[in-house]
């Protein structure tokens, strides 16, 4: 969900470097607007007030300490997937994205995540959490501690559930063993 290896940037505002030793900051970019494409067709829209680019750490990484807002694109250009966060960092050579602080997620099925914490492993094709997580279905809200999924977040095992499940009474309970 968060591919953002190849992308064209537009910027609003001037990178500039700043920093020294091994903690030198190579592009500190501002109020950044950018879409990334995948094979000639945009997928994503991405938005961040501050962006950081870290090459020369043991980790290289790129931080967004003010947050980022992604929207998943269709072909036509349409919404269909939103993921926001307060903080996110994007550890390059690992394509590992860990965000926190008040993630929020939707998927292809309007459904609505809620958590403190979420790591996307692009190359496993993973999202996981071991926080605590809300899931907000069209009839149902479903929470738990801990959560994997798919990076769409289409197939996903919320762990250690809790709340209410409503079940249909008017299902035939014929094969229950229980009368």
């Amino acid at each position: 969900m968060l591919v953002l290896s190849a992308c064209s940037s537009s910027l609003k505002n001037n990178a500039e470097l700043t920093g020294s030793g091994d903690s030198i900051v190579v592009m500190k970019s501002y109020d950044v607007v950018t879409l990334v494409s995948d094979s000639g067709v945009t997928r994503y829209r991405v938005e961040t007030p501050e962006w950081l680019v870290y090459e020369k750490l043991e980790r290289p990484c790129w931080m967004f300490p003010q947050g980022i807002h992604l929207e998943q694109l269709n072909t036509s250009m349409q919404v269909y997937s939103i993921v926001e966060s307060k903080h996110a960092v994007y550890y390059v050579n690992d394509d590992i994205w860990v965000l926190s602080d008040s993630v929020r997620a939707t998927n292809v099925d309007n459904e609505y995540f809620e958590t403190d914490k979420l790591v996307v492993e692009q190359r496993k094709d993973s999202i996981y959490t071991d926080q605590f997580v809300k899931v907000t279905q069209k009839d149902r809200v479903i929470t738990g501690i801990g959560m994997r999924s798919n990076q769409r977040l289409t197939r996903y095992v919320i762990e250690k559930t809790q709340g209410i499940i409503p079940i249909d009474e008017k299902e035939d309970t014929a094969t229950d063993s229980i009368p």
